[in-house]
């Protein structure tokens, strides 16, 4: 129910499968027990953790009335956004009672623990209003482990198996080779080298043993983590500063901005604990690839040196200034997304897919913001796997001249590129994801892994096919004629007129505008107006 918590607050998780053995699953007794899910997010955790206790402890069978949950497309006052109503609890508890029944009698499996964890993130994401993300850690000798993606032999988790990176603990000095070969067909599991992460702040050689309460990292693997821990991330772009002193302000700015967050209590007793210990920062750097293509690599190390030593000056003086402990570590690089695309940056260390390529948005199927792009002509569709709550918007874009594809940068390269980051840049990890050729790469994945186990934290890998990996990847590569025939099907996008829009939503929007209106005008009132700031509270001394 832990994860269920922090999901339902759009906090990404990550879980180990070591709890595998340890507890067996019982037959709940009858007669059932009447639970009301109440109308709130800690109704639909309590609701989750009933239902496992049932199960745990052989306790009374629970019979869930849903009766006080809202109606799908009502408004969330406090949140924000529409309801999602009941169907995606029911769902949910509807389908861990399924498995778990049909384990009874048994102690759990690993293949049960991420059942249950990714049915929880499926149904935290179903409403649309949250987005989180999970990553299950596995052990490196765990074949069951490494075959939950293999949806031929798991049939049954191929509705909800996307909803976590799978990502075995390695050991450095292991045998790659079944990893590898797991790797070949999906790209999975990714590996996590919990030994550099407790060891190394940068991988230069010097182990400092900073980290030795790690126990994990964030769903892409950017942060180190210890239990209970936040990661606390922050984005700059150095293709878009002119030179190297632009950089170096642009990072006093972020690590500004990055420590104040560090100061914001949360409200869970364990987690503000070890996140006021440590302070981790994430300062990461995005479009490396159009630096390298405009700068070179030679610079592009000049700078990052550079800025990493401004970045340890710049908090060390917050740290001393704010009266807090410096940070443990500083730096990431983060695989970015949609940050980066607002910039107009390449996502973190990644090549673009290819010039032309279709990025695909996920969007609640009543969102607001859905109608004016349909009629602009954008590719909608369901999503596959969510077809009730959510579609998928396809946009064509072009990275423009010069950059390299993914597919003129060989495996080796990429490799390459997130040891140099690891090297020069992050003293918390390198999230990068290598692009490979399944006939003429893919069987030196385990080889590869032979040399960069001493150069890297964490690496996840996916094949190129001309299908993909999955249905409705990210990104996909398209050629230039299809680019400008999807371009020459779309139309402005006019926000200005609610035609098309359902009543339910015309009428949330309203009250969404009258509200945030009203909001605005009132901050603007109380805290600023023209030169002057008003401070509601007791003088600072």
């Amino acid at each position: 129910s832990t994860q269920s918590t922090w999901g339902m607050l759009g906090v990404g998780v990550g879980f180990d499968t070591n709890g595998a053995g340890t507890v067996d699953i019982k037959v709940p007794t009858e007669p059932a027990k009447k639970f009301v899910v109440p109308d709130t997010r800690e109704g639909w955790v309590e609701s989750l953790r009933q239902l496992l206790l049932s199960y745990f402890n052989g306790t009374s069978a629970i019979e869930f009335d849903y009766s006080e949950v809202r109606p799908a497309g009502e408004e969330l006052k406090t949140f924000g956004g529409v309801s999602s109503g009941p169907d995606p609890l029911r769902e949910m508890l509807t389908a861990l009672s399924k498995i778990l029944s049909s384990n009874s009698n048994q102690p759990i499996s690993v293949t049960t623990i991420v059942d249950i964890m990714n049915l929880v993130g499926k149904c935290v994401v179903s409403g649309n209003i949250r987005r989180s993300a999970e990553i299950a850690f596995g052990n490196a000798e765990c074949t069951e482990f490494m075959g939950l993606k293999d949806y031929a032999a798991n049939p049954h988790r191929a509705e909800y198996g996307w909803t976590s990176n799978n990502s075995i603990f390695a050991n450095l000095g292991m045998d790659y080779k079944q990893a590898s070969e797991h790797i070949q067909q999906n790209g999975e599991p990714g590996l996590a080298w919990l030994d550099n992460m407790q060891a190394f702040s940068r991988m230069n050689g010097k182990p400092n043993n900073k980290d030795t309460k790690v126990r994990g990292g964030n769903p892409c693997l950017e942060q180190s983590l210890e239990h209970m821990e936040l990661c606390c991330l922050v984005e700059t772009f150095p293709s878009r500063n002119t030179e190297k002193e632009d950089f170096l302000e642009t990072l006093k700015c972020a690590i500004l901005y990055a420590k104040t967050v560090t100061l914001i209590p949360v409200h869970w007793p364990e987690t503000r604990s070890v996140m006021f210990r440590n302070r981790r920062i994430g300062c990461s750097v995005s479009g490396i690839a159009q630096f390298i293509t405009s700068n070179g690599l030679h610079n592009l190390g000049t700078w990052l040196e550079s800025g990493y030593q401004r970045v340890k000056e710049i908090d060390n003086t917050l740290s001393h200034w704010l009266k807090i402990p410096q940070s443990v570590k500083l730096t990431s690089v983060k695989p970015s997304g949609t940050i980066s695309l607002l910039a107009g940056a390449t996502p973190g260390v990644h090549y673009p897919e290819s010039r032309f390529y279709i990025r695909r948005i996920r969007m609640a199927k009543d969102s607001a913001l859905l109608w004016p792009l349909r009629r602009a002509g954008y590719t909608i569709e369901p999503c596959v796997g969510s077809e009730g709550t959510t579609v998928v918007v396809e946009v064509p874009v072009d990275v423009g001249e010069n950059i390299r594809s993914a597919q003129e940068v060989s495996m080796w390269e990429q490799l390459c590129l997130a040891a140099f980051m690891q090297r020069h840049w992050a003293d918390n990890q390198v999230s990068a994801t290598i692009s490979f050729d399944p006939t003429t790469e893919g069987p030196q994945i385990a080889y590869a892994l032979q040399y960069f186990q001493y150069q890297l934290k964490g690496i996840s890998f996916l094949p190129r096919h001309d299908h993909g990996a999955f249905p409705q990847m990210p990104y996909e590569s398209i050629t230039e004629k299809e680019y400008y025939l999807a371009l020459g099907k779309l139309n402005a996008v006019d926000h200005s007129t609610d035609e098309g829009m359902p009543p339910r939503t015309k009428s949330w929007l309203a009250n969404a505008e009258e509200q945030q209106e009203f909001t605005t005008h009132k901050q603007e009132d109380s805290f600023c107006d023209g030169d002057k700031c008003t401070f509601l509270g007791k003088p600072l001394h």
